[in-house]
């Protein structure tokens, strides 16, 4: 496997460094007395400020040691974008950085409202790494409380949303999982001030997430079933599962399914709930 992998590093390099052209390096084009497109590797190898022989053997795909500083300097001579930079990375055989949003990526927000707006009538809904809720549907107001009044972090309504809290079955078991998703996700990014800013006030709103939180639990993001009690239609049984795009990983998506059982017709409720009569009924006014 490692052969397959530096064999792949070889191609990869090559590949990228023939598509760069002198003129975008910001080198003279020799005239046009090139033999090949791109750039040559002693000219890679200068501009990244590294030995010509050192990033002949990468590009060879020998088995030697690299640093993300020297991966670095390499990639923004390629001109690499963040998901190339992350590929360069675990071809070389590190941990690739953190994934970044790129910069044709930035307007996908309105392919994501058409998303959730066509998964009605089910809530669903979007958030932030932080988990501050970017854009919801109108099920999501009508069944979970989201509403433009309301703190839009998920993590501090969880704990101190009132009306959230009275509807959900079952909120003991469910909060230790809450939190250990909530710190798996502190996790892939243990220095930024953001996560810490929200735990920060999680802890000074709840004395109930201090404590599930100094447990240092954690769980990956995933599905986690919700039995809510609604007071127009009564029970309802979800099922929400998180879901990430890559080209926008600051994002997650997370949908609720109805789940059947004996006792309630979820799916049969929700509709109703979207319906001009369940809108007029509703608790939390929405459009329509």
């Amino acid at each position: 496997m490692k052969a397959h992998r530096l064999g792949e590093l070889r191609e990869f390099l090559m590949s990228r460094r023939a598509r760069v052209s002198p003129a975008e390096a910001g080198l003279p084009d020799g005239g046009g007395r090139r033999r090949t497109p791109g750039l040559r590797r002693e000219e890679v190898a200068v501009l990244a400020g590294v030995g010509v022989s050192w990033y002949q053997w990468l590009e060879q795909g020998r088995d030697i040691t690299v640093s993300p500083q020297v991966l670095d300097s390499v990639g923004r001579v390629l001109r690499l974008s963040s998901t190339e930079r992350r590929h360069l990375y675990v071809l070389a055989g590190l941990n690739p950085p953190a994934p970044e949003v790129e910069p044709g990526d930035q307007d996908m927000c309105a392919g994501l409202r058409r998303l959730i707006d066509a998964w009605m009538p089910y809530p669903a809904h979007i958030m932030d790494v932080y988990w501050n809720t970017v854009i919801h549907n109108d099920a999501a107001a009508m069944v979970l409380g989201m509403r433009p009044d309301n703190v839009q972090n998920c993590l501090i309504a969880f704990f101190t949303d009132p009306i959230y809290r009275s509807m959900q079955a079952g909120w003991e078991e469910i909060a230790p999982l809450v939190v250990a998703q909530f710190r798996a996700a502190c996790s892939e990014c243990p220095d930024d001030e953001g996560f810490q800013a929200v735990v920060e006030e999680a802890r000074a709103a709840s004395e109930e997430f201090t404590a599930l939180w100094e447990r240092r639990d954690i769980a990956p993001g995933g599905q986690l079933r919700k039995e809510m009690r609604h007071p127009l239609v009564g029970r309802l049984l979800v099922e929400s599962t998180q879901l990430r795009v890559p080209a926008r990983p600051d994002l997650t998506i997370v949908m609720h399914t109805p789940v059947s059982d004996a006792d309630t017709d979820t799916a049969a409720k929700l509709q109703w709930l979207a319906s001009p009569a369940g809108r007029r009924g509703s608790m939390y006014p929405v459009a329509g």
